[in-house]
């Protein structure tokens, strides 16, 4: 019974959003308030508040290995998540850093491209 009511839940959500998606309706990030690289700078000094941002960003990276089970980004440390992201940042000041998990899963997952339809 349980197994046959998470099916049909799974079905709802997955028809919502093939719905939203085929309306062309934005897509949502659920993040931050502050989502710039200025924000994930003043982070440096606030080690918890670094931390979620890193968690945020790998729970980013295992939606997109859910949504895209044939190109999975690879295992990453938490280090390496980070580094990435300082990179990321230092080169683009003025963007989000919540693009760049974006753009690993582009690199990480051997797409080496962004995700197109």
């Amino acid at each position: 019974m349980l197994r046959k009511c998470l099916a049909a839940g799974a079905t709802i959500v997955l028809s919502l959003l093939a719905s939203g998606v085929a309306a062309g309706a934005p897509l949502k990030i659920l993040g931050f308030d502050d989502s710039s690289c200025q924000a994930w700078f003043k982070s440096k000094d606030d080690p918890e508040q670094r931390k979620q941002y890193v968690a945020w960003a790998r729970g980013f990276l295992s939606g997109h290995n859910y949504a895209n089970q044939s190109q999975q980004v690879t295992d990453l440390s938490s280090g390496t998540v980070e580094l990435y992201i300082e990179r990321f940042c230092r080169d683009k000041p003025t963007a989000r850093f919540i693009d760049a998990p974006y753009r690993m899963s582009d690199q990480y997952s051997g797409r080496d491209a962004p995700i197109s339809k």
